[in-house]
């Protein structure tokens, strides 16, 4: 294993435009790999895959993988099967693994789990997603001991939040292990049965002192 681990990223195809090209792009937020890089690993982009039939292959050059935040599931039918697969793949194999809001709710579908559509339907209010396009700030509590809290360095944890989705329904050999203090909507859950393999609902690459990507880095170290 090189001292460096290499991370994948799952990243986005979107319009784009820069100098003077307009065209359809591979992106995510710069705040995925500068979180990657200062915690010592290599940040290696990952575009959907459709004619992805051995994920094992991906896996075979990485040493740990996050599955990002981005556009609801069901939007991007390529994306979302790309990543559900290489999201359980990773599972299977104990690659080191990190699912950050979208990503988190795919690897609760990828094990049979079920989401919330629209979260003010259920909660009755907006403080998930406060304004569209804008990180709002709430607090989660985590549990004592577990991989979350671990990962956080803290029991309470404030977070940066954008989304309207949530999951619901538990999969199998997950674990909630944080909870919104605002309305106690599971906002972090594991695989104790794994090295690493947590979601966490909130966006820790907006936010330099979040520490969970860098925890990810130094379990894809061992």
């Amino acid at each position: 294993m090189s001292s460096r681990p290499v991370i994948g990223l799952c990243a986005a195809v979107e319009r784009a435009r820069w100098s003077v090209w307009d065209d359809e792009a591979v992106l995510l937020p710069r705040g995925y790999a500068e979180a990657v890089q200062r915690a010592g690993g290599i940040a290696v982009m990952l575009p959907p895959d459709p004619d992805l039939s051995d994920p094992g292959a991906y896996l075979s050059f990485l040493d740990g993988l996050i599955l990002a935040g981005g556009a609801d599931y069901g939007e991007v039918p390529d994306r979302d099967a790309f990543e559900i697969a290489l999201g359980l793949a990773a599972l299977d194999a104990d690659l080191p693994l990190l699912g950050v809001c979208r990503g988190m709710q795919l690897m609760n579908l990828a094990r049979g789990g079920t989401l919330i559509d629209h979260l003010p339907d259920v909660v009755g209010h907006e403080d998930h997603r406060l304004v569209p396009g804008a990180f709002g700030d709430h607090d989660v509590t985590l549990r004592e001991g577990s991989l979350a809290a671990r990962a956080a360095g803290a029991l309470t944890q404030p977070t940066k939040s954008h989304h309207h989705q949530g999951v619901d329904q538990i999969g199998e050999g997950f674990q909630v292990t944080g909870w919104a203090v605002v309305d106690e909507l599971p906002e972090a859950l594991e695989d104790p049965s794994r090295r690493f393999a947590l979601g966490v609902q909130w966006h820790p690459e907006a936010d330099p002192a979040a520490r969970e990507i860098a925890a990810l880095v130094e379990a894809a170290r061992g």
